[in-house]
């Protein structure tokens, strides 16, 4: 799989495809790993993670700056934690959350969880207040390992579940507060006197690998968070299908700088690499200074990117000796064609795999080619559970044939991905395996779909083909868009910013950037009579309140309530005029982080944020 004839010469010329056969041997090659564990299987996580111990004792597993963790020395913390866990209660099936960033701690805690057949709740490092506590009650977490960095959100969190915080200490972010009596900070001195013997197997040993063991957050297109369920067998699974992606092995090195908590941290990284005995680089944040430096100094060979990182790093001043390097593979998605052409030029033929796929998915794509600017390829629609079925943004409906099915699309339409779901007791590819909701797992199936009593995971994102079979990513359904890998629902930042002062009315939306996936957070506002627009107090409102990434990055002050009439169709008007001051006489402003504050629109202000000028529009 290694070999770099793969790679098609990348010109001003239309990229030659791959012939679909050569395409479809490999996708095949994927899907016959991923059927290896079966549903009933007496297999976990925590089985590989012990059967790879004995095989490389020795082998780097974990690397965090200068501090280097043998598998066996991994294991062997697990066990630890795994005893520690079980003496304060915790029980096979139990629900236990982790509030914690990138470090070993974050492994050492999760693998011990698995060890006692625990189901691990990740939760978002960047959330407190309503947020936190719905992740503790949709989860029913018995108890929370928060890590000492994270105690700020506890603190500023109020009607949190009534169950234990065990603390983990953070020699790099001490705290010297007063904390309240549901936090237990005797954890690390347990830990430090449990014994690193294996914990007994016989305490998981029913656990099957389509039971549960992690629960994902991830954005719908309403309201809260859902968690998603993910099974013992689709985290293995998704490590024996990168191992023959990409032909990995033991002397491979991998990059974790995205937050383990997102997914595909601690999905498709962690996976492949125990899969191999490969060794992870663990990054506590991504740093655009830092990259380059780490990948040369630990011969990090596989990095997990998204499209806002590579950017970054393509803004950067060009330096001497860029292309020596030792990354030989990068998975991810959210790469643009002309960001994508860019990389391979200034950093060497570096094999992309871009994807496209949610943490809840039954389906994906992944693009084996490299392929620029595609997201994956079906070569052959008999040999996946993919369809893409046609959809009518303006009505918001998808259409139906004259016996009232949906209608699959024609290369070049814009539809609704959706996956066929498969449910046989033993078959584990296809499944969807839902949320801990019930009702929020029912909302993402459509029945009836091709045939009656069919039933699809609805993706809610939209996509079109080619004829060649490459696959592009559009742009989400409805009103959640997609911005730095995150999904925000436009909902949820407006309820979250509605009590501003003198705030009458607030509509949230995305508007689409030159070179960036997906779209950037816009606001249009009303004020009441007689208030103005305060760009410092928004700003201190979008802090206090929200995640980074689902702060609007751009406010339009407008002067009438006509922008709510037929509210949805007014926003389709105000996506299309975007951030362009020309279209509009409402005063615009732009989120300025270097000064923390919004400022007045200005192409400095817009250079300092690192966005274009709005597409097609020139700007005064």
């Amino acid at each position: 799989m290694n070999d770099m004839s793969r790679f098609s010469t990348l010109g001003a010329t239309r990229q030659l495809p791959v012939p679909r056969e050569q395409t479809q041997q490999l996708l095949d090659l994927r899907s016959a790993a991923s059927a290896q564990i079966k549903p009933a299987d007496l297999y976990t996580l925590a089985d590989r993670l012990e059967a790879q111990a004995q095989r490389f004792p020795d082998q780097p597993f974990l690397i965090y700056g200068t501090d280097v963790y043998s598998y066996a020395q991994v294991d062997a913390q697990a066990n630890r934690m795994a005893h520690v866990f079980y003496d304060k209660g915790l029980r096979p099936g139990d629900v236990c959350a982790i509030a914690m960033e990138n470090r070993p701690q974050f492994f050492f805690c999760w693998f011990g969880l698995v060890k006692l057949g625990a189901v691990v709740a990740f939760i978002n490092t960047q959330v407190n207040g309503k947020p936190l506590v719905h992740a503790l009650q949709t989860t029913d977490a018995k108890a929370v390992v928060v890590g000492e960095e994270c105690l700020d959100n506890l603190l500023a969190t109020d009607g949190l579940p009534g169950v234990p915080w065990w603390l983990i200490e953070d020699l790099e972010n001490p705290h010297d507060r007063v904390l309240p009596a549901c936090v237990d900070q005797s954890l690390s001195e347990q830990i430090a006197q449990a014994a690193p013997t294996p914990f007994p197997r016989e305490v998981r040993a029913a656990i099957t690998a389509e039971s549960t063991t992690l629960l994902i957050f991830t954005s719908g297109t309403t309201g809260l968070p859902k968690a998603a369920r993910y099974s013992h067998m689709r985290w293995m699974s998704s490590g024996d299908v990168m191992e023959v992606t990409m032909g990995a092995t033991a002397a491979d090195v991998f990059y974790c700088c995205l937050p383990l908590y997102h997914g595909a941290a601690a999905t498709s990284v962690t996976s492949t690499a125990l899969r191999v005995g490969a060794s992870i680089v663990v990054r506590r944040k991504f740093s655009v200074r830092e990259f380059w430096q780490d990948v040369r100094r630990n011969h990090i060979t596989v990095f997990q990117y998204i499209g806002e990182i590579c950017r970054y790093l393509l803004n950067q001043p060009v330096v001497a000796g860029e292309r020596e390097h030792s990354l030989r593979y990068m998975l991810g998605a959210g790469l643009t064609a002309e960001s994508w052409q860019r990389w391979l030029e200034r950093f060497g033929p570096i094999q992309v795999f871009e994807g496209w796929g949610a943490t809840e998915a039954n389906a994906n794509l992944i693009n084996v080619d490299n392929y620029v600017g595609s997201c994956g390829r079906v070569p052959d629609w008999s040999r996946t559970n993919l369809r893409l079925v046609r959809y009518d943004v303006e009505s918001d409906t998808h259409p139906r044939d004259e016996h009232g099915f949906y209608q699959l699309c024609k290369p070049g339409e814009v539809g609704e991905a959706m996956g066929f779901i498969v449910d046989h007791p033993q078959i584990g590819g296809g499944r969807f395996e839902g949320y801990t909701s019930a009702a929020a797992s029912e909302s993402k199936i459509r029945r009836n779909v091709f045939q009656a009593g069919d039933a699809y995971w609805s993706s809610g994102d939209l996509l079109r083909y080619d004829d060649d079979g490459y696959f592009y990513f559009v742009d989400r359904i409805g009103d959640t868009f997609r911005w730095k890998s995150e999904n925000v629902s436009t909902l949820e930042v407006a309820g979250t910013l509605s009590d501003l002062p003198g705030l009458e009315l607030i509509n949230v939306y995305g508007v689409q950037v030159p070179e960036h996936e997906g779209r950037a957070g816009m606001a249009a506002i009303l004020m009441q009579p007689g208030h103005t627009f305060d760009p410092q107090a928004f700003y201190d409102l979008t802090e206090a309140r929200l995640p980074r990434y689902a702060a609007p990055m751009f406010v339009r002050v407008s002067a009438t309530a006509d922008m709510t009439s037929t509210f949805k169709l007014r926003k389709v008007d105000l996506q299309r005029q975007g951030y362009a001051p020309g279209l509009f006489a409402d005063p615009l402003f732009v989120r300025d982080e270097s000064t923390r504050t919004y400022q007045p629109y200005s192409l400095q202000v817009l250079a300092r944020a690192g966005l274009a000028p709005f597409a097609g529009h020139s700007h005064e």
